[in-house]
């Protein structure tokens, strides 16, 4: 009976180990918090958004160019298969909008409290508050696991530590270390799925306030690399919400974040040309400007909104030039913000970055470089927009790893 050693008890982690008993495997698991699925139990504001019903090709490239990697896995352990496994664990799911899925309950904790309850009835020896100092390879080959009671004897490992996102929850790189040891390359590590902070002064003086069904496209230099539609949110240090963590994962795999500009459209459904021909239409009035503008705007932005016009609050509409209705214009359809950096690992949902997947067999998950060495989950270098796909990828890929470590 082969022996593996799963390192984290994680989303990945718990797959492979659950997927490696089923498969005939003696299995040991090794999470250093005091309980598993932490991570887990804080997706989706703590409902958990375990994965989305996208077909396969739009889950792959929901991971940009490195979804392909992914292929395999998905097409072994798909969503529908996820879903099952839950049904199957006493866990039904629902479908929310854009695809996403969640428990019924509305609570992770379930979906994590069935997983732990599947592994430990298929007599996985879970043992949690142990920390992992290192693999050890023999001739290329794992033959344990240390840690600092010893070494554990293994004939197979799969590593599934997590990213270096949400540090409290465990996830603190550990794996990245591990796996360079043994000779890997590991793509450094940066958040994505973040909010992000804005260089101008007076954005923390919209705090609070949401925007719906506008557009946002981020620039490097002047070159448009994303584009996205829908809700986003103002926070005392910048922008968040939907369509901005969106953003975050291409703006985390810039090169040169030296010079990047956000650029909102507040009239999406709106022509140039028919909100310049509405201007014109109302201009003819003698009203003040300043009491014109909640007609266009939420009224916390109109204060800003005005310094940024330069135009005064009591210009009658009927004295405004048409340099200054093209600036009103500019202003409502190219709002200008400039990106200072991606916030903290600490508030970001996802790691981008990781053990590079030229070096692991995407039909196996197995390391080329180190026989009997497999990677499931966030420490891969993969990463997807917000939605469930980065969770399925874990699972997906857990499950893969898992049967995979269990083969002779």
């Amino acid at each position: 009976m082969r022996k593996v050693v799963v390192i984290g008890g994680g989303a990945g982690g718990m797959l492979a180990a659950g997927r490696a008993a089923e498969c005939g495997a003696r299995v040991v698991l090794l999470e250093k918090n005091s309980v598993l699925g932490k991570k887990l139990s804080i997706t989706g504001g703590g409902r958990g958004n375990i994965t989305n019903i996208a077909p396969i090709d739009a889950l792959v490239a929901a991971f940009g160019a490195g979804g392909k990697f992914l292929y395999g896995a998905f097409n072994r352990f798909s969503n529908q298969d996820l879903r099952d496994l839950f049904l199957r664990l006493g866990v039904p799911t629902k479908v929310e909008r854009g695809g996403r899925v969640f428990p019924e309950s509305d609570r992770a904790g379930d979906a994590v409290a069935a997983l732990e309850r599947w592994i430990r009835g298929l007599s996985v020896d879970v043992r949690t508050g142990q920390r992992v100092q290192g693999l050890v390879a023999v001739d290329g080959h794992i033959s344990g696991v240390r840690v600092y009671s010893g070494v554990i004897p293994a004939d197979a490992a799969v590593l599934a530590t997590g990213g270096v996102t949400y540090p409290k929850t465990g996830s603190t790189g550990d794996g990245y270390t591990m796996a360079a040891e043994v000779g890997h390359t590991v793509v450094t590590p940066v958040p994505s799925l973040s909010a992000l902070e804005i260089r101008e002064a007076w954005v923390g003086r919209l705090s609070g306030l949401s925007l719906k069904n506008v557009s946002a496209k981020l620039y490097s230099g002047q070159k448009k690399v994303a584009e996205e539609f829908g809700e986003m949110l103002f926070t005392h240090f910048g922008v968040s919400g939907p369509i901005i963590l969106a953003l975050s994962k291409t703006y985390a795999h810039l090169k040169d974040k030296s010079n990047v500009t956000l650029v909102i459209n507040l009239k999406p459904a709106v022509s140039v040309e028919d909100l310049d021909a509405r201007l014109v239409s109302d201009f003819v009035q003698p009203r003040l400007f300043k009491n014109y503008l909640p007609e266009l705007l939420p009224r916390i932005m109109i204060p800003v909104f005005l310094e940024l016009s330069g135009i005064p609050a009591d210009e009658s509409l009927n004295k405004i030039r048409a340099k200054d209705r093209k600036r009103i214009i500019e202003l409502l359809t190219n709002f200008r913000l400039t990106v200072k950096r991606a916030r903290s690992a600490d508030e970001a949902i996802v790691t981008a970055g990781g053990v590079s997947i030229k070096e692991i067999d995407p039909r196996t998950m197995e390391s080329k470089l180190v026989r009997g060495l497999f990677f499931a989950g966030e420490v891969i270098d993969i990463d997807a927009v917000t939605g469930g796909y980065n969770l399925q990828a874990a699972f997906s890929t857990g499950w893969v790893a898992g049967e995979c470590a269990a083969q002779d």
